[in-house]
């Protein structure tokens, strides 16, 4: 759920994913696990979290998998 009403903000994928999403704006292209580890360092995510914001990051059409590295599409 992007927006749960019974858990924590930080928690959520919206949140999470925009850590991803500002880590993915500092270098545009890295491989999926480096990517996890920058993530992880800023916020402690779990690599299903992780997944999550990826696909939810990939919907909206801001990021893409191409090779094992992840890129923006913008």
């Amino acid at each position: 759920m992007l927006l749960p009403d019974n858990i924590h903000p930080e928690n959520s994928i919206y949140y999470n994913g925009a850590i991803v999403l500002q880590v993915l704006q500092n270098q545009d292209k890295l491989e999926m696990l480096d990517l996890y580890a920058r993530s992880k360092e800023v916020q402690g995510m779990s690599f299903p979290v992780f997944v999550l914001c990826l696909d939810w990051l990939y919907l909206i059409n801001i990021a893409e998998l191409k090779k094992n590295k992840v890129e923006l599409c913008f």
